[in-house]
């Protein structure tokens, strides 16, 4: 291990993955608790479109990203909320629209540009200082939101229609859970790739969600096993010489496997509380 550490390029990819482990286990609570997965599938593959923009520009990829994966959020929560498309309808649209765009992006580039594949499956050992900076800001950020909103999140969370007669902004709320979720995506592109970001959402907090039933807890673990995640499976990969996106993935999906077979929930699953 203190070999490992003995490389700057470790010790800034150590800290991607365990900032990054702890934003998307944080946000991913509620993706899993809302049922938000699919939403997550299409924020973080219209990060494509936004990145391929930005080497179309000239600009930072990931700069270019963050507006563009916000104003897709918003457009999906927009359509969706006028009820006249459904959810995943809205989804699919912006899924595939957004791809297409980076597709047509990348053809008008005058010469085809290698590096986009680390965006599509992650460069965990290539994160820079200044990728390391974003990722912090960004992901502290995001964390701060969750602390201060977290009593009102967690109530629209578990019943949205109590929430809104008691008097809170459901629907700004709804929005501010997307913009969260597309702020995750960004900080989490160079870490695992825009095609396995969403599993980062996902996996820990279904993981957690399998061992407990207090939200509190639910969110404490998935943390834990966010953090593991990417911590061991950078181990692995550098160990085995591995793609190291794909490893954090594949090693968060065994703890899950773990975490199913050991689940105490065996005939009904109740709600989880609010403890």
């Amino acid at each position: 291990m203190s070999d490992i550490l003995s490389y700057p390029f470790m010790q800034r990819a150590l800290v991607a993955a365990v900032l990054v482990g702890v934003v998307c286990s944080v946000v991913g609570t509620y993706v899993v608790l809302r049922k938000m997965a699919f939403i997550g599938a299409g924020i973080s593959h219209s990060a494509f479109g936004g990145v391929a923009l930005g080497y179309l520009l000239g600009l930072d990829p990931i700069g270019v990203a963050i507006p563009f994966c916000l104003a897709t959020a918003m457009a999906i929560g927009w359509v969706s909320r006028r009820g006249r498309v459904s959810e995943d309808t809205a989804i699919g649209i912006a899924f595939a629209s957004t791809m297409a765009l980076g597709a047509l992006f990348i053809g008008l580039k005058e010469g085809y540009n290698v590096d986009l594949f680390g965006y599509l499956f992650g460069s965990i050992l290539a994160v820079s200082a200044s990728d390391l900076w974003l990722i912090l800001g960004l992901g502290l950020g995001v964390v701060l939101v969750v602390a201060l909103l977290f009593k009102e999140l967690l109530f629209v969370s578990f019943d949205e229609e109590m929430a809104a007669v008691s008097g809170l902004p459901v629907r700004a709320l709804y929005f501010l859970l997307l913009a969260l979720m597309a702020l995750t995506v960004v900080v989490s592109i160079k870490i695992v790739g825009i095609i396995l970001v969403e599993a980062l959402l996902v996996i820990p907090a279904a993981a957690a969600h399998q061992l407990t039933r207090s939200f509190g807890r639910m969110m404490g673990l998935s943390v834990v096993i966010g953090v593991v995640s990417g911590v061991a499976g950078l181990l692995f990969s550098y160990w085995w010489d591995l793609p190291s996106g794909a490893t954090v993935v594949l090693t968060a999906a065994v703890i899950f496997s773990v975490c199913f077979a050991l689940s105490p929930k065996r005939r009904r699953r109740p709600a989880l509380s609010r403890g």
